[in-house]
């Protein structure tokens, strides 16, 4: 049985070392360059499956270079992607991201192919990702498509957690199949239209689903289905990074949902998970 199901982007990221973002209309030199395999999507199925849950993958690459080098990183993560479509019209998603020289980053996306899935024929052609126990989405494919993945899922009875990054406005139908919803800072003032952090966590609360969330540094603020509200500090730790630090974090309490942890363990578990990942060089 897959533990957990990943339904959402793959793009291959290049990544640029520079001393701190650019102005508009600078150039800016830059001191080394190098790929890494990304989207939310991908990041967070390879942090699920390092963390021991069975994943599978649903997703679309272009038929090109970066489609095989993101399709060969989730192999080698031990991710299933029988349901990894290729588009041979539409070349894969990639970006480029700037990381500065104290560890913030920014980044610039272009989708391809990740934006031509067939809402329409997903729920038939990936069926077999309806029986996970965990369904993980994020917000960089269409909406429609994670719509009908999560309508799969709970119809097999089980859990969606969707992660709202990047930050756009989304459905009421959508939101109501979220089972833990997953908000950084700039997320959830979009989404509540608040500033103030826990005025943002009751607004974004409902009696289906449980809210997390994460503060980098300053930790994590959970609020439960039953209007219980836990803090959980960040694990103190020397920043190198935190480019992808979302995505290890999201693919861990996946992982330990699926595994049976409650969400306050899951959200533990995590935290400490990405606070190791940001004080670690990554290839």
């Amino acid at each position: 049985m897959i533990d957990v199901a990943v339904v959402g982007s793959l793009h291959l990221d290049i990544m640029v070392a520079a001393p701190r973002l650019p102005g508009r209309d600078e150039t800016l030199v830059g001191s080394s360059w190098h790929y890494k395999c990304g989207g939310k999507g991908g990041n967070q199925a390879v942090a699920a499956a390092r963390f021991g849950a069975r994943t599978a993958f649903g997703g679309q690459t272009g038929q090109d270079d970066f489609g095989e080098r993101l399709r060969a990183n989730l192999v080698a993560a031990g991710v299933d992607i029988t349901h990894v479509g290729i588009d041979a019209t539409q070349g894969s998603g990639m970006s480029v991201a700037i990381s500065e020289d104290g560890g913030e980053y920014g980044a610039v996306v272009v989708s391809g192919a990740n934006l031509t899935i067939d809402a329409d024929a997903v729920a038939t052609r990936w069926a077999p990702l309806w029986d996970a126990k965990v369904l993980l989405l994020q917000n960089e494919i269409p909406e429609a498509v994670s719509l009908a993945a999560a309508r799969a899922v709970k119809a097999k009875g089980g859990r969606v957690v969707l992660n709202a990054a990047p930050a756009r406005q989304m459905s009421a139908a959508f939101l109501d199949l979220v089972d833990v919803l997953v908000v950084n800072r700039v997320e959830a003032t979009m989404l509540s239209g608040e500033d103030d952090m826990t005025r943002a966590l009751h607004h974004l609360h409902a009696r289906s689903r449980d809210v997390v969330l994460t503060r980098g540094g300053e930790g994590l603020m959970l609020m439960t289905r039953d209007g219980s509200r836990i803090d959980v500090p960040a694990l103190p730790v020397k920043l190198i990074s935190s480019h992808g630090a979302g995505d290890c974090f999201c693919g861990a309490l996946a992982a330990r949902l699926a595994a049976g942890d409650g969400i306050e363990d899951a959200c533990r578990f995590a935290t400490e998970a990405a606070g190791r990942f940001v004080s670690t060089v990554q290839g």
